[in-house]
């Protein structure tokens, strides 16, 4: 009972939080010079139109007199009071979700989300499951051969990989495997989800030429996690391997293999646990730069454009479900906790 009390505060909990988060955005939105009013401006005066305007055009949008300015305010809502318009993105608007896209008039913000969720969805769920089926082995092995020339190699390319930033590492991967520069291997494409072409292949190809698309990304979707991950799972084995229970496994007859695997294996798992709860994030938020380098029309990419042009309405969406999963992330972790270790208790 106790877990189970623990879990609904911690439910509780997450409500004043949401709130407090995505208070204090909406706020800064409504704040922050160059907002979608201003960006409306500069379009009818020709700016920021690739220098397509005319100055006649330029003359015309200058003249915009205040009852304009205003007839702007009160059409993206920004003319009644804070609370009101929070209190209307939140319940009306559904948390920004219904709420129609400031650079797209015929699309609402969910239209805009859902179109490119599922793209963000295969690299988070590949990227999330290789992570954790190539670290949680590895480091296993790294802590059964500690001190060994295996555990000094692959600590050597573990910190190789942590050190380089991920978006140097996509540039480096993108110049050398991707034929960008003479003499280089041309082996993956440019950039993109999938072939232009690839709706019109059988399955199994369409899936080979996906894959080569996201080889590259996800390589650099993991870099950053890999490390932390395959150390964080060495220190915990060694941790357990050197406990009392163990040597106690070992004294009564069993295996030295049958004692890691079936009885320190569960302990050890204990603080990859905590990155459980992030799984929903990594499915949905996506990465910005690595998108952005590789050219992938996903939900980092869509929260880039939304952020510089302003589309605040695309925008607090985004946010909201981004802040929303990661505080039910943050539940299934305890939850994973209590399932990995009984003797946890949340009675304080």
């Amino acid at each position: 009972m106790d877990r189970i009390f623990y879990l609904l505060r911690r439910l509780l909990l997450a409500i004043p939080t949401f709130i407090g988060i995505t208070l204090v955005c909406f706020a800064l939105t409504r704040i922050l010079p160059g907002g979608p009013v201003e960006m409306r401006l500069l379009r009818m005066r020709g700016i920021g139109e690739g220098g397509a305007a005319i100055a006649a055009e330029a003359q015309a949008g200058a003249a915009i007199t205040a009852d304009q300015r205003q007839a702007l305010n009160a059409k993206f809502g920004f003319d009644k009071p804070f609370l009101v318009q929070y209190a209307t993105w939140l319940i009306r608007d559904r948390m920004g979700l219904a709420m129609t896209s400031y650079d797209f008039p015929n699309r609402t913000a969910w239209d805009l989300i859902s179109s490119r969720f599922p793209i963000s969805l295969w690299f988070g769920i590949t990227g999330f499951f290789l992570a954790y089926l190539v670290c949680i082995p590895l480091g296993i092995a790294k802590a059964l051969h500690h001190g060994t020339r295996f555990d000094a190699l692959s600590s050597l390319v573990v910190f190789i990989g942590y050190a380089i930033p991920s978006f140097a590492l996509a540039m480096l991967l993108r110049t050398a495997l991707c034929g960008t520069v003479d003499g280089l291997w041309d082996l993956f494409p440019l950039g993109g989800f999938e072939s232009a072409t690839a709706s019109q292949l059988p399955f199994w190809q369409r899936l080979a030429d996906r894959a080569r698309h996201m080889t590259l990304p996800v390589a650099c979707y993991m870099a950053g996690s890999f490390a932390v991950l395959t150390l964080l799972m060495k220190n915990a084995a060694l941790d357990q391997i050197s406990s009392d229970y163990v040597r106690t496994v070992l004294a009564k007859g069993a295996s030295f293999r049958r004692a890691v695997w079936h009885h320190a294996l569960r302990n050890s798992l204990i603080p990859i646990a905590t990155g459980l709860g992030s799984i929903l994030t990594l499915f949905f938020a996506g990465s910005v730069i690595i998108e952005t380098i590789f050219e992938i029309p996903g939900m980092g990419q869509l929260s880039l454009t939304a952020l510089v042009r302003r589309d605040y309405a695309v925008f607090m969406a985004l946010l909201s479900l981004t802040a929303s999963l990661q505080l039910i992330g943050n539940l299934i972790s305890d939850i994973c906790y209590m399932i990995i270790d009984p003797r946890i208790h949340f009675n304080r």
